[in-house]
């Protein structure tokens, strides 16, 4: 009796990879959902920027912005750190 162990070739059942891959168009609108809330984040960013009174300003509020999104990047990371 030929014996073999999970995923050993041959395989008996091939699978059909183009079946589960997304459609083109799939991959295109989410690749545009993507881009715009991208475009949407820094926009508004921008604009608070454009806000600031001075020179100064504006790059303190980056700073901050920095400063933000910095602290968020590690929690989010912590997160998936403990998830995992």
């Amino acid at each position: 009796m030929n014996e073999r162990r999970p995923g050993q070739w041959p395989v008996d059942q091939p699978v059909d990879l183009d079946a589960s891959a997304p459609d083109v168009d799939e991959l295109y609108v989410q690749r545009q959902e993507e881009r715009a809330l991208h475009e949407m984040v820094l926009d508004s960013i921008r604009h608070d920027l454009e806000q600031q009174p001075s020179p100064l300003t504006v790059l303190t509020a980056a700073r901050n912005w920095c400063t933000r999104i910095t602290a968020a990047a590690d929690e989010i990371a912590q997160a998936k750190r403990r998830a995992a």
